[in-house]
């Protein structure tokens, strides 16, 4: 039975943090075709095609650690509250796609992502507190979300008008 309920855990994490990078993917797979392209963006901005493979990756290793830390028992208050704060810096994370693409907004897009990052910050402390594993396999997390911030700052200054 424990395995069995280990299971659905894992696959409700993986959904959710799968679908925040769907949700994402519906404002930016048009807006990369007839907006993004157009921009001026940094010399070594990776090839669009990347960013879709890249997110999958790293969905996959935050449903990792929310299933780690899940695992724990939300019963304990500090496991329940690092579990929110991931679940809040994933719909933050899923808005920033709809900032950025969905409202073709370098600005809003560069706001969002700094409350990410900072959300990203705290949780791979909340979550290495409980479970070191569930905090340091979040780190390529936060690496790229640094990259991708840097590329946001970069849309945005190249871009003002």
């Amino acid at each position: 039975m424990q395995q069995k309920s280990n299971i659905i855990r894992f696959i409700i994490a993986l959904i959710l943090c799968e679908g925040a990078g769907i949700v994402g993917s519906l404002f930016t797979v048009s807006a990369i075709k007839d907006w993004y392209v157009n921009l001026n963006k940094l010399f070594f901005s990776p090839p669009n095609w990347l960013f879709g493979p890249a997110w999958t990756l790293f969905y996959f290793l935050m449903a990792l650690a929310l299933y780690w830390i899940w695992q724990k028992g939300l019963s304990n208050k500090s496991v329940l509250f690092a579990f929110w704060i991931f679940i809040v810096q994933l719909a933050v994370n899923a808005i920033w796609s709809v900032l950025f693409f969905g409202l073709r907004s370098p600005i809003l897009g560069l706001v969002d992502i700094v409350v990410m990052w900072l959300l990203i910050v705290y949780n791979i402390y909340l979550f290495y507190k409980i479970d070191k594993k569930a905090g340091l396999i979040l780190i390529p997390y936060w690496l790229w979300v640094t990259f991708v911030a840097m590329l946001n700052f970069a849309v945005w200054q190249l871009n003002l008008e």
